[in-house]
């Protein structure tokens, strides 16, 4: 049996938070929630029962789990959990791309992408949409959602967003989430149910290894690799020129660089679109 993942994706400030609070109060389920830091989710007090280092206990069986740097290594850990969660929901920060996300969670052997749900700020996405500096990344996660949440439309009308989104992800169902949507509805499969390029959003991603045999710059590499546009995440080791292995973690143009942990090898993940 493979477990189900729900991806909520969505600029700061878009209702992430809120909706993650609905899902543990309503949903019924046993969820496990991913966040990248505990910091940047506000559980309601009332839901903790106990906290550790890196994991919060809720109520109804639920847990909360903070992954840092390796998402990866935090979904296999608690697709082995026992007992075992029904459903993961792992709420993006607010400039991760939920399609990379899903493209790296869909390797992993026991999980299994339920659905990408896109929150989208009805107040703000006209000025995101223009902002020379994030018009792209919000376009991206708009796109790769398979279901897309219209929040704060008790403070504008929701049929100007409900046109911008349909043109950036035609196919997408476009819910208004004034209250808050059905559980259900959130937590359903999703993913592959709507097409927005005729192939899925499964065939919409290339994966590669690139050996990285031979020692390189490891900044040039890294910008290099961020400055390809058909790149949207990328994950590995690499050896410097000077003779250390570095980590690197890419998303976008984004990078960031470190020491590699001892006995890494060489070697790079590529996520890509055609």
């Amino acid at each position: 049996m493979t477990l189900p993942l729900t991806i909520l994706g969505g600029y700061l400030g878009a209702g992430k938070t809120t909706l993650v609070n609905h899902l543990l109060r309503h949903s019924g389920r046993r969820l496990a929630i991913l966040v990248n830091e505990f910091g940047d989710l506000a559980i309601d007090a009332d839901l903790i029962e106990a906290e550790e280092d890196d994991l919060i206990a809720l109520a109804g069986g639920c847990v909360c789990c903070s992954y840092g740097d390796d998402l990866t290594e935090a979904l296999i850990a608690l697709s082995r959990r026992v007992p075992l969660p029904e459903h993961i929901v792992l709420e993006a920060s607010g400039v991760a791309m939920p399609g990379a996300i899903a493209a790296t969670a869909g390797l992993i052997d026991d999980l299994r992408i339920a659905g990408i749900v896109g929150l989208v700020d009805a107040t703000r996405i006209d000025a995101l949409l223009s902002d020379e500096y994030l018009s792209d990344t919000i376009a991206r996660q708009v796109a790769a959602a398979d279901l897309l949440v219209v929040t704060r439309t008790d403070l504008v009308p929701a049929d100007a967003a409900r046109t911008r989104l349909a043109a950036l992800a035609p196919g997408a169902p476009v819910v208004v989430g004034g209250g808050a949507p059905e559980c259900d509805m959130i937590l359903a499969d999703l993913h592959g149910a709507t097409r927005h390029d005729g192939n899925g959003h499964g065939a919409a991603h290339r994966s590669r290894v690139l050996p990285m045999d031979a020692p390189v710059d490891p900044q040039r590499f890294a910008r290099a690799l961020g400055d390809d546009p058909k790149v949207v995440r990328a994950k590995g080791h690499l050896r410097g020129s000077d003779g250390r292995t570095m980590t690197l973690q890419l998303v976008g143009d984004r990078f960031d660089l470190a020491a590699a942990p001892e006995g890494a090898s060489p070697g790079i993940v590529v996520i890509s679109v055609p």
